[in-house]
């Protein structure tokens, strides 16, 4: 089994980035589990001084889950043109240690919803970027921007849940 950690960037409990990886979730390829992270709005902003042995709980939970995944899929909307900052924060604590985070080497896919026309791609793309430079392996073939999400629901959408679950296995298969 291929475990896939989805970390969702909206918080809000009608999030359709979540109602979307919900409906992957329960649509997993075959030979893949989708656990979506727990916990993200309650790690405090990173902070070098508040890091190391005395690691907020919080923190070190999505660490263990980072690490005990097997790839990471962001699944992120659009924030200001940008990545949210729980995806961003997320990003930072996955990464410390420098150097040896569990973020490091991990094969990482960013895919997402936005209600503009874009889908997201400049938060997709940012997203990219940061975690790239925190150590994770970008599978850079697996873009996938849902544009047009306002007022509709992704995860009701075969059509679309069938684009991002083909997104989960070519993310499970990348090395």
């Amino acid at each position: 089994m291929t475990k896939v950690l989805a970390l969702v960037g909206s918080l809000r409990a009608d999030s359709v980035n979540r109602k979307l990886i919900e409906a992957v979730q329960a649509q997993a390829p075959e030979g893949v589990t989708i656990e979506i992270a727990q916990g993200l709005g309650e790690i405090p902003f990173y902070n070098e001084d508040i890091d190391g042995d005395a690691a907020p709980a919080a923190a070190q939970a999505l660490r263990d889950q980072v690490a005990a995944a097997d790839r990471l899929l962001f699944v992120v909307p659009e924030y200001n043109g940008s990545t949210p900052a729980v995806v961003a924060n997320a990003i930072d604590w996955a990464s410390r240690p420098f150097g040896a985070g569990s973020i490091k080497d991990k094969p990482t896919a960013v895919v997402g919803t936005a209600v503009g026309q874009y889908g997201g791609q400049w938060a997709h793309q940012d997203t990219r970027k940061s975690a790239g430079v925190a150590g994770a392996k970008i599978v850079e073939d697996i873009e996938l921007s849902h544009a047009y999400a306002w007022g509709t629901d992704p995860s009701q959408d075969a059509e679309t849940v069938a684009k991002f679950a083909d997104a989960v296995a070519k993310l499970a298969a990348a090395n």
